[in-house]
């Protein structure tokens, strides 16, 4: 578990490199101000003494109105724990610079939107084989980074918020009850600056992320819209870049894991919500030390807003590590590899025949997964989390052997509920949970489906029997 969620603790002047670290330009490797590394752009390295340098530029006459534009929303913000308007702006802007590497997004042409759609449908079509759950797309799309930026942005709200708000509820909670009326305005200046802060920093995190994901669901969470299955044809291309793989190969084989995680969370209904709520259960269980923050509360001058993000990035907020906290991880933990072993195994057994290239792509997707992906800078600077399915190949081996020991029907049916799915014990014990004795629930299934259709009319036959009248004749 991060031990920085929101990007607080380390202080600039403890950079993971060293003296090395010290030395490097701020704006290199996309750790610009603002950046991951400093997520806020704010403090020592993000413009001199100017705290608000990396957000306004380099403060020429040019730039004052956009700067003071954006100072004005910070303090003006009286919405929710993070200025998603703000987010949402910076994430544009972030995906507009580019990546590193110095790929820029472009919009999707009419043949790279044709390749996806045949891809995915092709896709489709391979799994209706390994697999009983029917395809879960609705309709195809090829995004560009910033579509992805705006399809996704409602799922980071439903993520990000909960944690949020149990920080920003600690800003108002460090007064005594009697002296917080008088110090309303104070409070709420704090409030709108962090909502603004957050923002900052998650419309970054987001940015960067559009950068490198090839799909909706290309952290093992459904982030786009039900039913919409898609592909990032310029991240694709990037993907496969240095695999001496042909791109349609590659471009299928993600089409492929896109396509099997639409089947699995629009057929297992409480799976999406079992997933965020483990989420939401570890945000409840932070414990926020608010000991640096009443300091900062009693001495703060709004004439010097940096005193707060130097507070801030200098460890505020540190969760412990609760026992509530550590149930609702492990329990995402879990449920995170099941979800990508069940993917990579139904993806194996549907392109190891029909792709030349299976193997390596599958190895490459493993890795990726295994090291936390792309997701994993992201959420554990966002919400604390490292979203790492540490699982994956025990999970992956796991449901490959209920396939074998089952079929398909019998594999897929643990979906059903989450109690029957696979614990962390039984990814220790694989075949321990899949020879053990099977449960029969059809007696149960049956109960609870008619207890759903509720009373029923008799029909007339059933009225006639009951009068004597209806009964054949002798």
């Amino acid at each position: 578990m991060s031990d920085t969620p929101f990007g607080f603790g380390l202080p600039p002047e403890e950079p993971e490199n060293g003296d090395e670290g010290k030395k490097k330009d701020p704006t290199e490797g996309g750790q610009s101000a603002g950046g991951m590394g400093n997520p806020f752009g704010f403090g020592p390295g993000a413009g001199g003494d100017n705290p608000f340098a990396a957000m306004f530029g380099s403060m020429n006459p040019n730039d004052l109105g956009a700067a003071f534009q954006q100072l004005g929303q910070m303090l003006s913000y009286e919405g929710g724990p993070v200025n998603w308007d703000m987010a949402k702006q910076i994430a544009r802007q972030t995906v507009s610079q580019g990546t590193p590497d110095g790929s820029k997004d472009t919009s999707v042409g009419p043949s790279e939107r044709t390749s996806v759609d045949e891809a995915l449908r092709l896709a489709d079509l391979w799994l209706d084989g390994v697999t009983s759950m029917p395809s879960g797309s609705v309709s195809t799309v090829a995004w560009s980074r910033a579509e992805w930026v705006e399809a996704t942005l409602p799922a980071w709200q439903q993520l990000v918020d909960p944690v949020a708000e149990r920080v920003g509820l600690a800003m108002g909670d460090v007064l005594p009850e009697e002296m917080q009326a008088m110090a309303g305005p104070l409070i709420g200046m704090m409030r709108s600056m962090g909502g603004a802060m957050f923002g900052q920093q998650i419309g970054q995190a987001v940015g960067t992320l559009a950068g490198e994901v090839v799909g909706s669901t290309d952290i093992g969470l459904p982030l786009g819209p039900a039913g919409k299955a898609a592909l990032l044809p310029l991240n694709v291309e990037r993907f496969g870049k240095d695999l001496s793989v042909p791109q349609d190969e590659v471009r299928l084989y993600l089409a492929l894991r896109e396509a099997a995680h639409q089947r699995l969370f629009a057929h297992v209904p409480w799976l999406r919500s079992h997933l965020f709520g483990a989420v939401e259960a570890y945000a409840r269980g932070i414990k926020v030390d608010t000991s640096k923050l009443e300091d900062v509360v009693g001495q703060f001058d709004p004439s010097q807003p940096e005193q707060l993000q130097d507070a801030l990035q200098q460890g505020m907020f540190q969760p412990e590590d609760t026992p509530e906290q550590k149930a609702s991880l492990a329990r995402l933990e879990t449920a995170l590899a099941l979800v990508e072993g069940w993917v990579d195994a139904v993806v194996h057994e549907a392109a190891k025949s029909r792709l030349t290239s299976s193997d390596a792509l599958r190895e490459t997707m493993r890795r990726r997964r295994a090291s936390g992906g792309p997701a994993e800078q992201t959420f554990a600077t966002l919400i604390g989390l490292q979203l790492r399915p540490r699982r994956l190949r025990d999970a992956a081996r796991l449901w490959a052997s209920l396939t074998d020991a089952r079929g398909l029907e019998g594999r897929d049916a643990l979906w059903a509920h989450p109690d029957m799915l696979p614990t962390a014990h039984d990814l220790d014990d694989p075949d321990g949970f899949v020879h053990h004795e099977q449960a029969d629930f059809s007696e149960l299934d049956k109960m609870l489906g008619e207890a759903a259709k509720g009373p029923q009319k008799p029909s007339e036959s059933d009225e006639g029997k009951e009068d004597g009248k209806g009964g054949p004749e002798q």
